[in-house]
């Protein structure tokens, strides 16, 4: 009788330790996780998925079959988050976290946001649950992706794509984002307050083609706040330029080289000198 109890004993210690170890157990995921962020206009876009590889697989058509909702990656769904309204091949889309699922098919594919975000896989999707849907062109790579990979592309203040891209396929998604009538409010409001946001506002007002005569005067009043700062001088003597005022642009370019050299600050002297070569 005490052998059986002290077989039990060992056994029942035996299945602890296994499981013990069963539990530390770490190993790397056949598909590894990413999580990608972008700035995008005032806000950000942030993707988590997993990336499954091709192995030697057939994918599209075949481990992932044609015209079958897809959690476009692996394990969980793919999760989208826009801290901020955007508009996705044309269609308005207000901030949140979606699911991110896709149906493939051979020239094109349907993308689904879902308004389940956390879910495994697609086992549990509900097409009710969908807040948008639209179809995009899908494209040859130029070779073969391994790891299907989902990046941005193109990025600039108010649009961007956001590529997939997985064995010879490719699909791009094109957002956009509407800022410069809040930024324009803002800059208007904040003129108003006693901290004037000259300088901030002049470059915005020089990138997006505003009114250049208003963005000139703004420069004219942070360069007394420093008349040595050699970044003013750099972009008045741009503001000036894309005015038409060579001369003008000259003179400020070539106070901002002086005053380079005497800071030792060689950045803003090749900056200021490729402005006076821009105007001859």
């Amino acid at each position: 009788m005490k052998r059986i109890y002290t077989l039990i004993l060992v056994l029942l210690a035996a299945g602890s330790t296994i499981k013990v170890q069963a539990q530390g157990l770490k190993m790397p995921q056949a598909s590894s996780a990413q999580t990608i962020i972008q700035e995008f206009g005032l806000g950000k876009v942030t993707v988590a998925y997993s990336r499954p590889n091709t192995k030697g697989r057939k994918i599209f058509g075949g481990l992932e079959p044609y015209g079958q909702v897809w959690r476009t990656g692996a394990n969980s769904a793919t999760v989208i988050t826009f801290t901020d309204d955007v508009t996705i091949e044309g269609n308005k889309v207000p901030a949140g976290d979606y699911a991110l699922f896709t149906i493939p098919n051979a020239n094109e594919w349907t993308i689904i946001l879902n308004k389940t975000p956390k879910q495994w896989g697609a086992y549990d999707y509900k097409q009710a649950d969908d807040f948008l849907r639209f179809k995009v062109k899908a494209a040859k790579t130029a070779a073969p992706v391994e790891t299907f990979t989902m990046q941005f592309a193109n990025v600039k203040p108010t649009t961007a794509d956001l590529n997939l891209e997985w064995e010879r396929t490719s699909i791009t998604l094109h957002l956009t984002t509407e800022v410069d009538s809040r930024i324009m409010a803002s800059i208007d409001a904040a003129m108003q307050g006693e901290k004037k946001p000259y300088f901030a506002a002049a470059q915005y007002y020089y990138e997006n083609n505003k009114d250049l005569n208003k963005a000139l005067a703004w420069m004219n009043e942070v360069e007394k706040s420093d008349p040595k700062a050699v970044y003013y001088k750099y972009w008045k003597a741009r503001i000036q330029l894309k005015m038409g005022d060579k001369a003008g642009a000259v003179t400020t370019a070539q106070e901002g080289v002086r005053l380079s050299k005497e800071a030792k600050n060689d950045e803003y002297m090749r900056l200021n000198e490729s402005v006076i070569a821009q105007a001859k």
